[in-house]
């Protein structure tokens, strides 16, 4: 890779910017100072320091965003607030895009990377990754609605669900509940519970598979994932 590119993908500024850092002799390669921006370099093996301060290089990121109502789930849109527009500028350079999407007005876990292998994997419906949410139902939730789901509910387009599991945590004049689906159907959830005749009036994205959202992230914030959570991903098979 050339060495203005590697940079400039790290956020060390444009490729004007990373010129200006090299022309100065500021970029050293294996201790040698490098002003050449062609200049290749093997991010894996090379030393790369900067004003004498080692480069680490990543090829990949991944994060973990508790997402806020009001932000949809895309790379750009001309008149919504995105999930990209929240990262700081040292992440965005490395291009993240979410993998699926949570409706404007849901909350909860969000993945953000750059690695289009992982996100097929966890998307792909071949998989049946599992998701699970947590939602406040309109009304009384029922056994019935237990039992219902878990056979699969036909939605308004006459598409039959895949089982589902329903877990009710209260249940009264509002029913707060967890639900779990293999699939991820465009409104799924809120669909799901149309289909039995109740109305979902809030909803947050627990968990992805094995990654489960970090309870300390307040709405907005996101971090990197640690490398027990990414080695989870990297293994996980549904």
């Amino acid at each position: 890779m050339r060495i203005d590119k590697m940079l400039a993908n790290l956020g060390y500024g444009s490729r004007k910017d990373v010129k200006k850092l090299l022309k100065n002799g500021s970029v050293t390669i294996n201790e040698v100072a490098v002003k050449d921006g062609k200049q290749h370099v093997d991010p894996e093996n090379d030393i790369v320091m900067i004003h004498g301060e080692q480069v680490e290089y990543k090829e990949y990121i991944y994060l973990m965003m508790n997402k806020p109502q009001g932000v949809i789930s895309a790379t750009e849109d001309t008149r919504h607030e995105t999930v990209i527009d929240i990262l700081e500028a040292e992440d965005v350079v490395f291009s993240p895009f979410p993998v699926g999407r949570l409706d404007k007005d849901t909350e909860g876990l969000l993945l953000l990377t750059n690695d289009g292998q992982l996100s097929h994997k966890l998307l792909s419906p071949k998989k049946h990754v599992p998701k699970t949410y947590f939602a406040v139902i309109n009304s009384e939730v029922t056994e019935e609605d237990q039992e219902a789901f878990k056979k699969g509910v036909i939605l308004d387009d006459g598409y039959e669900t895949k089982p589902a599991t329903l877990k009710i945590l209260k249940s009264g004049l509002t029913s707060d509940i967890e639900l779990t689906i293999t699939e991820g159907k465009f409104h799924q959830v809120k669909r799901m519970f149309e289909a039995v005749g109740k109305r979902v009036m809030y909803l947050k994205r627990m968990s992805m598979g094995p990654l489960e959202l970090d309870s300390s992230l307040e709405l907005g914030e996101y971090r990197e994932l640690t490398d027990d959570e990414l080695e989870l991903l990297l293994s996980y098979e549904s």
